[in-house]
């Protein structure tokens, strides 16, 4: 796994149908928007090592460089999401710039039924137990930010920020 490398290429087109691969070949991008966000656009893409779907997290430079306090957000969450380690929050995988595409990179966990918002607009009738084990999950996530050292506390924790694996009825935090 690498953090934080920096690319000059830009990657380059792959047989699968992707439209970027990251510099070490290991992640490839698909043109398909999974979603966007104030400072980033979230791309399908796929991990040839561990051959699995992942979320490629892209942000032009340009739209992040003329704010300091922008710049220094995307920094804080990159480097939070690094040093994250429990189960009920996002898997982070690596990072890095592409000088010539001009975007920041990063490669997280991809949630296959979308925010916790947009799954309980798809299924509106839930048992009572489904939601006291999603409850359950989302506790132990804070338990774990609060129990850091220092603590980490959320600031924006809302059904927009936390993910979905419906197939699994697994419950993951998304710090912001």
């Amino acid at each position: 796994m690498y953090k934080g490398r920096f690319c000059t290429s830009g990657g380059s087109k792959a047989p699968l149908g992707y439209v970027e691969t990251d510099p070490s070949g290991r992640y490839g991008r698909f043109k398909d928007i999974l979603g966007r966000g104030a400072m980033k656009t979230v791309y399908r893409a796929f991990d040839e090592f561990l051959g699995i779907e992942v979320a490629w997290n892209q942000v032009k430079l340009g739209d992040v460089s003329h704010s300091p306090d922008q710049l220094q957000r995307l920094y804080s969450e990159v480097h939070l999401l690094k040093n994250l380690d429990h189960k009920s929050m996002m898997i982070f995988y690596g990072s890095w710039i592409d000088i010539n595409g001009k975007t920041f990179n990063f490669i997280t966990e991809l949630f296959t039924s979308g925010t916790l918002r947009e799954y309980r607009k798809k299924y509106k009738k839930v048992d009572i137990r489904a939601l006291k084990n999603w409850a359950r999950q989302i506790l132990s996530g804070l338990e774990y930010l609060h129990n850091n050292n220092p603590p980490v506390i959320h600031r924006d924790l809302k059904c927009d920020n936390i993910f979905v694996n419906g197939h699994k009825g697994e419950i993951k935090i998304v710090k912001r």
